[in-house]
């Protein structure tokens, strides 16, 4: 997949270096800081990590996957995450030494994405931006609280990598067994993130700019579909045995879009309830999920309808601005605080977003287009739900591949002012 000959010694080296630092660093980082990582309470589970370690104890212990429901099974939450950290527990322990043993199999997947970076770099721009945008994520210290905190997005960032990555080349040798890969990548992506799924349809975008047949596109769409339905068939087969229904993925998919409709987390006026008046203050946060859904269409509905501008602003660039202006950095790790970090966060975005806008303008290569349209897909597909700062977090990495080649070009700018004076 990687031909390593195409790489110059220099640049292999550095690449070297840099991904050992990564690796021992964040080692050293989960291995000092520990359950500094923890965002909720071991004890009495009250946040995501925490009820993970808890929900992969029972997976473990009893065979049952329970998340919000005590012992009872439920299909509240995708298993991948707990299947891999009750993997991890089973060989080394079900108290420290299988939550370390996870936090150190999150830095090795630090390591592996400053490789794909580089080769996401190097592939659609060139070498010196693929070295600028791992030396950037090398330096970005929400990466190194990611290796630490018990959540989906080390893993789910991965895994987007390396479904770009594979994109790339499907599209360069245009062959099945590539499409059968994408397949994997898809469901496996899905397993944590289930709006993974749909990514392949951004391959209609892709074929039609590549001039790909009407026959090699129905067969690889059928490919990747056999292969994720493949996949998914045995969490759809314990749905069905377990809660006598089809469940396509969790059955908690309402509750994001009812929150997705809050603005900075705010409820709706009190004219709202006058509006509707079979929805309370105290309660319209609660209740089933089935019902989360109508609320959240009744809220969008009476905002479009009385501030069309305020919630045209919070279901497009309010997005944006809450995915990625905000850095996932819930624990600052020494000497970068968490002020400093909101800082570094935004004149990274503006750099990113110059990277973007300069891009589309400059860089006419095809195999620009993959990367925008993972990035527009993946941004996209949030808006209809509540967006934060851990959402947006594995899609940072693409935003600074566009902001390294700004970065290289502006280099490459001054470097061609420097030789013209002293001519």
């Amino acid at each position: 997949m990687f031909r390593s000959r195409e790489t110059s010694r220099p640049v292999k080296v550095y690449l070297s270096g840099l991904m050992a630092f990564v690796g021992i660093v964040s080692c050293i980082i989960v291995l000092v800081y520990n359950d500094y990582f923890f965002l909720g309470d071991p004890l009495k589970p009250n946040n995501d990590d925490v009820k993970y370690i808890q929900t992969s104890r029972l997976l473990l212990n009893e065979g049952v996957l329970a998340y919000n429901t005590g012992d009872k099974p439920s299909a509240f939450i995708m298993p991948g995450l707990p299947l891999i950290l009750a993997g991890f527990m089973a060989l080394f322990g079900q108290e420290d030494g299988g939550v370390t043993a996870f936090r150190l199999y999150q830095c090795a997947l630090q390591v592996l994405c400053i490789y794909l970076v580089f080769w996401l770099g190097k592939r659609i721009f060139k070498t010196r931006t693929g070295l600028i945008a791992c030396t950037i994520s090398a330096l970005y210290f929400p990466d190194y609280f990611s290796s630490g905190v018990i959540l989906t997005e080390s893993t789910f960032r991965t895994l987007l990598l390396l479904l770009l990555c594979v994109t790339l080349i499907a599209l360069e040798r245009n062959m099945a067994r590539y499409y059968i890969l994408l397949g994997v990548l898809t469901a496996a992506a899905a397993y944590f993130k289930p709006h993974a799924s749909l990514y392949p349809a951004v391959f209609l975008v892709l074929w039609w700019r590549h001039k790909i047949p009407w026959r090699l596109m129905l067969k690889y769409t059928l490919l990747m579909a056999g292969v994720y339905i493949l996949l998914l068939t045995p969490w759809w087969i314990r749905n069905w045995v377990t809660f006598h229904e089809f469940i396509l993925f969790t059955n908690s998919g309402g509750s994001p879009f009812l929150l997705g409709a809050r603005i900075h987390g705010q409820l709706p006026p009190s004219d709202f309830f006058e509006a509707h008046p079979q929805y309370d203050p105290e309660t319209l946060f609660q209740g089933s999920d089935r019902l989360a859904v109508r609320k959240g269409i009744d809220i969008i509905k009476y905002g479009f309808a009385h501030e069309p501008l305020k919630y045209l602003y919070w279901f497009t660039a309010g997005r944006w601005v809450e995915l990625y202006f905000h850095p996932f950095y819930s624990r600052p790790i020494w000497p970068i605080t968490r002020p400093v970090m909101n800082v570094i966060q935004k004149i990274l975005m503006i750099i990113n977003m110059l990277g973007i806008c300069w891009a589309l303008i400059k860089h006419r290569s095809k195999q620009l287009l993959p990367l925008i349209a993972a990035l527009g897909y993946f941004t996209v597909i949030y808006i209809p739900f509540v967006a934060f700062n851990r959402y947006g977090y594995p899609n940072m990495i693409l935003l600074i591949l566009f902001g390294s080649y700004f970065i290289e070009q502006l280099l490459g700018y001054f470097n061609k002012l420097s030789k013209n004076g002293l001519r």
